[in-house]
């Protein structure tokens, strides 16, 4: 049986880890799109603990169901100027964040249409930055010969897993938090962020 998952907005630790434990990482894009889940949602940790962004995406009334790749971002709010702003308003202290500002700010200001590519074109754009070569493979569900994950993109399901701790901001104000979005990991570790998902992908 071959895994498979739907792509995550700026995925946790626990998504890439397992991310960059497969020869070629499969995204399904024909299951259909489920609510509050990591699909349209990440955690960051701001000045007061796990703060929550969320993606707001166009509800198709015609539609009780859509499919991962129809789903599309609203364009009636400014979600890409605030969801910056809190970014920015997290990690302009970390160590690396200057380092990798300039390549995502351009994903935050580029138009925005259909939720599966900008979460596929931002986890590509992080892995160019890590310095791993991911090809991956876009495929449409096939009950008989694939195995979904979806425990990975499950936003009420803690993961059991012992993460090593690292330096985060705002850790002496609110302890270490583990699992955060992906991006806490690279302001925070720069150049030792695939280093880090190596060890943990062992766990997996």
């Amino acid at each position: 049986m071959t895994a498979v998952v739907c792509p995550a907005y700026l995925p946790n630790i626990h998504y890439c880890s397992w991310i960059i434990a497969q020869k070629q990482p499969y995204f399904v894009r024909d299951t259909h799109f489920q609510k509050q889940t990591f699909r349209n949602r990440t955690e960051i940790y701001g000045a007061n603990g796990k703060l929550k962004l969320t993606l707001p995406i166009v509800h198709n009334k015609s539609k009780s169901h859509q499919k991962e790749e129809e789903v599309q971002i609203t364009k009636t709010t400014a979600w890409q100027k605030q969801h910056w702003k809190s970014i920015c308003s997290a990690y302009r202290s970390s160590p690396y964040f200057e380092f990798y500002e300039a390549d995502l700010i351009s994903l935050y200001k580029e138009e925005v249409t259909h939720l599966m590519q900008f979460n596929l074109d931002l986890l590509n754009k992080i892995m160019e930055l890590i310095e791993f070569s991911m090809s991956y493979k876009i495929v449409e569900w096939k009950k008989d010969t694939h195995r979904r994950m979806d425990d990975l993109v499950n936003a009420k399901k803690s993961v059991q897993i012992n993460f090593e701790p690292y330096r985060q901001v705002f850790e002496e104000k609110n302890g270490f938090i583990p699992n955060l979005s992906i991006i806490d990991l690279l302001f925070n570790l720069g150049p030792d962020t695939l280093n880090y998902l190596q060890k943990h992908s062992l766990k997996i």
